[in-house]
């Protein structure tokens, strides 16, 4: 299956083109970088392009596979819109990747594995997984202030920030600074995903921003009581 893969979580971003394979190998064929405060200019135009590089059309594509936070809130829109409007059209499945558990699967380590991303405003995005040879389970995830931060001895800290490392091992915990995960890692967990049947329709597809913007936010405030308001928003 041709599967089309796409970040914009964070400052910067790419998509990627990968062919999944019915023996759970995924095979990555291009990535291309793109460039933040411009996605909603690039993505769709380098999507395009990318196809015809290669020799392909939208209608080859199988599948999508989409990080889908947590990020920035103006950056998950627009890929999470893009990937929507694809599979709609073609009536394809999507997998919703979590950045969190792209960082703890793409660490390559067994057992129990922290990942963590700066949230900023003193905030850390954290999740907990377990991670074992043909399954990895989420444990949870969550929003913690720093000052809040607490490890499980038998398990690692892994982050691509350096702030976010320097704050774990301060807590005592077992720390170590790794790459931010690309849209092709996010590929290859999509396609575990789709062969496992762990896929989402557009209508479905929401971004998992734990934490909820300014504007969910500031409406709330003058929401009063019994608005219905979460303190936190999650997709399943």
């Amino acid at each position: 299956m041709l599967l089309l893969a796409a970040d914009t979580s964070g400052k910067d971003g790419s998509i990627a083109l990968a062919r999944g394979h019915d023996n759970g190998t995924c095979e990555v064929i291009e990535v291309i970088p793109l460039a933040g405060g411009t996605f909603s200019a690039q993505l769709v135009p380098q999507i395009a392009a990318l196809l015809a590089k290669h020799g392909f059309s939208k209608n080859d594509l199988g599948g999508f596979a989409v990080a889908s936070g947590p990020g920035s809130f103006t950056g998950l829109r627009v890929g999470l819109a893009a990937i929507k409007a694809f599979a709609e059209v073609l009536h394809k499945p999507i997998a919703a990747v979590s950045l969190l558990e792209a960082i703890a699967v793409n660490s390559d380590r067994d057992g129990k594995v922290v990942a963590a991303l700066d949230a900023g405003r003193g905030q850390l995005f954290v999740g907990e997984y377990k991670i074992g040879s043909e399954k990895v389970q989420c444990t949870g995830e969550r929003l913690v202030n720093r000052t809040e931060l607490m490890i499980a001895s038998d398990a690692v800290l892994l982050s691509p920030d350096s702030s976010v490392v320097e704050a774990g091992r301060a807590a005592g915990a077992k720390a170590e600074l790794v790459d931010r995960p690309r849209s092709d890692v996010i590929a290859r967990i999509g396609w575990t995903k789709i062969l496992a049947g762990d896929v989402v329709s557009p209508e479905v597809l929401d971004a998992n921003y734990i934490r909820r913007s300014d504007a969910e936010i500031f409406s709330n405030k003058y929401a009063g009581p019994g608005s219905g308001k979460n303190e936190t928003r999650r997709t399943g």
